[in-house]
């Protein structure tokens, strides 16, 4: 049998308003906008950011998914990133890092559209 490689995940998460998703995704936690897909003008918007390695499919399309959803994004510089993150003075979040009874730290941080976004150092094993 051949040995089949899985790379990557891309969660495709619920939102409402573009303004709103730029500014929490790209310009609060540093993502960087891959591609922009209308199927037509005024059309919902579908997009793909990516922050190294980790790639969110972002959806204005009503039967694309829910909104609510959680997500856990790896890191091995979650201190520095939450430091960064709270330097930019975001008026919706002050995230802050909390040590979890598993062994992980986690920085959890709600969008503008009840997804929760949860970053997490690696636990070894």
């Amino acid at each position: 049998m051949q040995k089949m490689p899985f790379t990557r995940i891309a969660p495709l998460i619920r939102i409402f308003d573009e303004g709103k998703a730029k500014e929490f995704y790209v310009d609060f936690l540093g993502f960087k906008i891959d591609f922009e897909h209308r199927d037509f003008e005024d059309a919902p918007l579908y997009m793909q950011i990516s922050k190294g390695e980790c790639l969110l499919l972002l959806t204005e399309h009503h039967g694309g998914c829910s909104p609510g959803c959680a997500i856990n994004i790896e890191t091995d510089e979650l201190e520095s990133f939450c430091e960064e993150l709270n330097q930019k003075n975001y008026k919706f979040a002050k995230p802050g890092i909390q040590e979890m009874p598993w062994g992980s730290k986690n920085m959890a941080i709600a969008d503008p559209f009840g997804n929760k976004i949860t970053f997490t150092n690696a636990i070894s094993t």
